[in-house]
């Protein structure tokens, strides 16, 4: 079953979260959520398997521009996290289809989103589910 996230799932989602942005503090996790959550222009889908939350998509509507995009506003995938012992298993496919559906309904007729460099993984993961590579970039920043 996958549903939208609710205020009443800030914990889960962050609980899910923190395994993938483990930089993070968890309870400042909670709180981003709860923000996220309210905002219209944000949703968060939660997968679960026999009750338990094992997955979680977060999507927004991006209005600046959007790389190798051609629209505004544009749907986008901002994170997706599938707990150990449940990838490979299409979960991932059926969050961000989800996303997808939702940003559709926002009136978006584009949907993007990032990964790292190294992350092979969500590189092959957004291959396999239909994104096409837009650019790469190196970024950098410095000390004033």
């Amino acid at each position: 079953m996958i549903k939208r996230a609710k205020l009443t799932d800030a914990n889960t989602l962050a609980a899910l979260a923190i395994q993938m942005w483990a930089e993070h503090d968890p309870d400042g996790l909670t709180e981003e959520f709860r923000e996220i959550i309210k905002d219209e222009d944000t949703a968060c889908f939660l997968k679960y398997i026999d009750n338990s939350p094992i997955a979680f998509a977060q999507c927004q509507l991006r209005h600046d521009y959007v790389e190798g995009t051609s629209s505004s506003p544009v749907g986008y995938l901002e994170g997706i996290f599938v707990t150990e012992g449940y990838r490979k298993k299409g979960y991932a496919s059926e969050l961000l289809t989800e996303c997808e559906k939702w940003a559709k309904e926002k009136g978006c007729s584009e949907f993007a989103s990032d990964c790292e460099l190294d992350n092979t993984d969500s590189l092959r993961f957004h291959i396999a589910t239909g994104f096409k590579e837009a650019n790469r970039i190196i970024c950098f920043n410095k000390k004033l």
